[in-house]
């Protein structure tokens, strides 16, 4: 059974991602899911353990008063309230 995920994404990194996916003859939600199985196989027991994972380590360093939810919140409101 197939459920639908939001993801919150900055906006030049989807982009990327459905062009790499057209290239590649695959729709974005399939590379997804297929990385997601990936690193919850068995043979990756932690993630640290997976290429992708190690590159993005350290990727986003967040100002000291950033706020998650706040920041999570407003997203939300702008892209379905606006």
């Amino acid at each position: 059974m197939n459920t639908k995920l939001t993801l919150t994404v900055e906006e030049e990194v989807i982009l990327k991602a459905k062009q790499y996916a057209k290239s590649k003859g695959r729709s974005l939600s399939d590379i997804v899911e297929n990385y997601l199985k990936l690193i919850t196989k068995k043979e990756y027991p932690d993630s640290s353990e997976t290429p992708i994972s190690d590159s993005l380590l350290g990727a986003f360093k967040e100002p000291e008063n950033f706020d998650y939810k706040k920041e999570l919140l407003e997203a939300l409101e702008k892209k379905y309230l606006k």
